[in-house]
């Protein structure tokens, strides 16, 4: 065959060149969601069957991670059979993954007279001549990544085109989809809190009514990757900016944004844990725990559920500070709030730091007889615990039950009432007033 002057070459010997050359040809029939490989060679021998679905062949050849043998999760492949139909000639460029190696693969479809029935001509491709290329698109790639999705939307004719997933390949995929089918697929792989939100952005007529030509809007919600773990994304519709009114196209993308929104969420935490919490201890601090005590009012005023609480005072503490400095105080009262924190791990309980050396604890669901002993086994347990160079240390408890009548000031007095008959009993002991 190479032997062949040019001018002497016919159209029969370049068919014949190609049969002994071209890497895979493959028969489909799509509607029987079947394929026949006619051909097969080199690698393409062990990574396509002789014969099989026409659905496995679909993720096998382009329905894949990018650069990758890992196939999409089972949501996403609702998408497969809107994949594979073809209206006319198609060709692409993907990436095969057999043996921890990417191969690069060159696919051209021709559709057959009959219904649904093509031919598949792949070729593998010299990776080496696409080093430049890779170098030179390697640069923009980061903020191209970004962009999840894409594709082109006429909300008029109800079509969709030019769909691009980079996480499945850098080029354009063939899909031959409807609008209103892709959104009502696509809004399962929203997060469910999300979904009405996506529906309402994402309707025509919402569309239509609130975007002029050439705007943008866009929303930040949780949508499944392909690889099934929900990420932070931001949805953008941008209207295309033509001179007909009556011109309803749009650009719509998926951007990742799952990183810096984690980060911001993290941030925000932090600032809401020092709002909330108490600097030293890491407890509630008072106005937390002041609002921890009017839900539980509330919660006993809707579901007549039984609550108690407590008010702890560590014994001489003074002397802690003029002894042994601040430091060491402070020391001291990280570990008393760690000893309460530990002591009510098994109750369903909150406690904060009430100020200086107090602390309230509520009990949820205990009434007036168990709120008395667990108070009595938590003043033991401290008594007990060694605090450092410090030695012991012992602490007065007032306690009282809650009510639905109560108010944050008629239970707090009730409370600190019971803590001063404890101070004035000799301290390191437990009273109640009800």
């Amino acid at each position: 065959m190479n032997n062949i002057p040019s001018d002497k070459f016919t159209l029969d010997d370049a068919m014949a060149f190609l049969g002994e050359n071209v890497d895979a040809v493959i028969l489909v029939d799509g509607e029987a969601d079947s394929y026949k490989a006619l051909a097969r060679r080199g690698i393409l021998e062990e990574v396509i069957g002789e014969e099989g679905r026409y659905h496995d062949l679909i993720e096998k050849l382009w329905y894949h991670l990018n650069n990758s043998s890992e196939g999409v999760i089972e949501d996403y492949q609702v998408f497969f059979s809107h994949a594979g139909k073809f209206v006319g000639k198609y060709s692409k460029r993907t990436n095969i993954s057999f043996d921890g190696v990417t191969y690069i693969v060159q696919m051209t479809i021709y559709p057959l007279k009959n219904e649904q029935v093509y031919l598949f001509v792949l070729d593998l491709l010299d990776g080496s001549q696409y080093v430049d290329e890779t170098l030179t698109t390697k640069k923009v790639s980061t903020i191209q990544n970004t962009y999840l999705f894409s594709m082109y939307v006429d909300i008029v004719k109800d079509t969709t085109n030019s769909i691009s997933i980079t996480e499945i390949s850098d080029e354009v995929m063939n899909q031959q989809l409807k609008y209103s089918e892709w959104r009502m697929m696509i809004v399962n792989m929203i997060w469910p809190e999300d979904q009405a939100v996506f529906l309402e952005r994402t309707d025509p007529e919402y569309l239509k009514k609130n975007l002029a030509p050439g705007r943008t809007t866009s929303f930040d919600c949780l949508m499944m990757n392909l690889e099934g773990k929900f990420i932070w994304v931001k949805l953008i519709f941008s209207r295309a900016e033509t001179s007909n009114e009556d011109d309803f196209r749009f650009v719509f993308m998926v951007q990742d944004i799952n990183e810096n929104a984690e980060a911001l969420m993290a941030t925000l935490k932090k600032y809401e844990e020092l709002a909330l919490k108490d600097p030293l201890t890491s407890l509630f601090n008072h106005g937390s725990i002041e609002t921890e005590i009017n839900n539980a009012i509330e919660n006993i005023r809707k579901n007549n559920t039984e609550v108690s609480m407590m008010i702890l005072d560590i014994d001489f503490f003074k002397n802690v500070n003029d002894e042994h400095g601040h430091s060491v105080g402070d020391v001291t009262l990280v570990h008393f709030a760690d000893t309460i924190t530990s002591f009510i791990a098994d109750y369903n309980a909150v406690v904060g730091r009430w100020g200086g050396e107090e602390f309230v604890v509520i009990l949820n669901g205990v009434g007036k007889d168990d709120s008395i002993q667990i108070a009595e086994a938590l003043r033991e347990k401290i008594a007990a615990e060694p605090f450092g160079i410090v030695g012991n240390i012992t602490c007065s408890i007032g306690v009282t039950t809650v009510s639905g009548s109560d108010s944050i000031g008629t239970a707090f007095d009730r409370m600190d009432k019971a803590l001063y008959e404890a101070k004035s009993a000799g301290r390191n002991c437990v009273k109640s007033v009800f």
